[in-house]
């Protein structure tokens, strides 16, 4: 095996996510990145703290992703558009990198963590800003809205939704979260 030279955290990232998007996250091996990258598995020892530590640092860069595409789904809307437009970017980001949306999910302690996930959450906040709900309501909100989301795209990952049109079945949860939000925002 050649040593490759120059290697760094985000190629050990790169070669992680190509190993998650191929083989899902249980495969993630420290041989199996080292592969990938043409190294040792001691060579990998540089730049991530074990297993362990790769695995954490896929899901900081992971939910640094994903909120960073969440955040661009909603840049220039507003209200119930940018509701639908989140929802969207939350579905499609989820399908797209199964792998990757179980590693947000993943605890990992420390500050890091906590400011990869930001995006995520201002998004939300700034959505949901628009409709004039107290902090409390707007908490709620948004807990109602992530959980929702969440287990759409659990049980559409793990092929439980049925038979049917799924995307009709997205289309009405979003709208039935928005109805519930007009409503809210009514009676105050």
């Amino acid at each position: 095996m050649a040593r490759k030279r120059g290697l760094d955290h985000d190629d050990v990232i790169n070669a992680g996510f190509t190993v998650i998007d191929r083989d899902g996250v249980e495969r993630v091996s420290l041989r199996a990145v080292a592969d990938l990258l043409d190294v040792q598995p001691p060579s990998l020892y540089s730049h991530v703290a074990g297993l362990g530590g790769l695995l954490d640092d896929l899901a900081i860069a992971a939910t640094a992703d994903f909120g960073e595409t969440l955040r661009a789904s909603a840049v220039g809307i507003a209200g119930d558009d940018a509701v639908r437009a989140f929802a969207t970017a939350y579905r499609g980001w989820a399908r797209t990198h199964p792998g990757r949306y179980d590693l947000t999910l993943r605890t990992v302690a420390g500050s890091e963590r906590k400011s990869a996930g930001i995006g995520a959450v201002e998004t939300m906040d700034a959505i949901l800003a628009h409709y004039g709900l107290t902090d409390h309501d707007a908490r709620r909100a948004g807990r109602a809205l992530r959980a929702s989301l969440h287990g759409f795209v659990t049980l559409q990952a793990a092929d439980a939704l049925g038979r049917g049109d799924h995307d009709a079945s997205f289309d009405a949860l979003v709208e039935l979260f928005l109805d519930g939000l007009r409503a809210r925002v009514a009676t105050g």
